[in-house]
């Protein structure tokens, strides 16, 4: 019996702005929800990885796709993304909870561990791997891992009211500074530049071709710093996606209704 459970709860939906039904496209034969389902679970420090999706018509598909795989799933709020986590907290009995999204495909098992181990040295309230901007980071967007305590994320589900702090999740924990116990875990070099997130079609086509090329070696269980090395060898991967605009945490989703 677990005494304490570390939950991944992986946010995804159908109805991206910008690339629409994004979670369920093909990467290298497979959906891209799946790979980040997949390398989750290779994490030595998570209990159970579980998906949470809308209740809206359109994410029937996530929900028939996680229930023909074998994947935990929970169903909530469109734009309450807060509460969509704290109910799937709440219905699988997590002590920690760890926040990833769909599209992140390159997620990468040991930095996730990192993170929730530094959570746990540390006894901080919330510990990531990124702040958003005009905040920090050193690791490259689409490693990005959220780890906070089912209790701080309690309070954040009572207390939050803004609209961005409903729909990012997080950053109750983290702005303003000083609310809660936070740590950011940092890499040794600055990679923040590097894109391997899939919002945009020219996401999706740049981690299409990684993953061609890194299936290609033979390794499905390649790293990050694979990734790092293949960019290294072919810098000019990084202009397929270079011009899109990444959100920030401030930003709120356009066709949320003002409550």
């Amino acid at each position: 019996m677990t005494l304490h459970k570390t939950v991944a709860i992986v946010q995804g939906r159908m109805a991206s702005s910008r690339l629409p039904g994004k979670i369920l496209l093909d990467i290298a034969g497979k959906p891209m929800l799946m790979h980040v389902v997949e390398r989750a679970r290779r994490a030595k420090t998570v209990d159970q990885v579980v998906v949470a999706t809308t209740t809206q018509p359109e994410d029937n598909a996530v929900e028939a796709y996680c229930q023909q795989a074998g994947i935990a799933i929970s169903r909530g709020s469109l734009h309450d993304v807060l509460d969509r986590f704290y109910q799937a907290a709440l219905v699988f009995q997590a002590d920690t909870v760890v926040r990833l999204t769909a599209d992140c495909p390159l997620l990468d098992p040991q930095v996730l561990d990192h993170t929730v181990e530094e959570f746990f040295r540390t006894g901080v309230d919330f510990c990531c791997n990124r702040l958003p901007p005009p905040l920090k980071r050193t690791y490259p967007i689409g490693l990005d891992v959220e780890v906070s305590s089912f209790h701080a994320l309690e309070r954040a589900w009572k207390e939050a009211i803004k609209p961005y702090e409903r729909e990012h999740v997080m950053p109750y924990l983290y702005d303003p500074p000083g609310r809660f116990k936070v740590l950011r875990v940092d890499y040794e070099k600055d990679y923040s530049e590097m894109r391997w997130t899939v919002d945009t079609p020219e996401d999706l086509c740049l981690l299409r071709q990684i993953f061609i090329r890194m299936s290609a070696t033979g390794n499905p269980d390649f790293s990050w710093l694979d990734v790092l090395a293949l960019f290294e060898r072919e810098p000019e991967l990084a202009l397929i996606n270079a011009q899109v605009k990444h959100r920030t945490y401030l930003d709120v989703d356009e066709r949320q209704k003002p409550a």
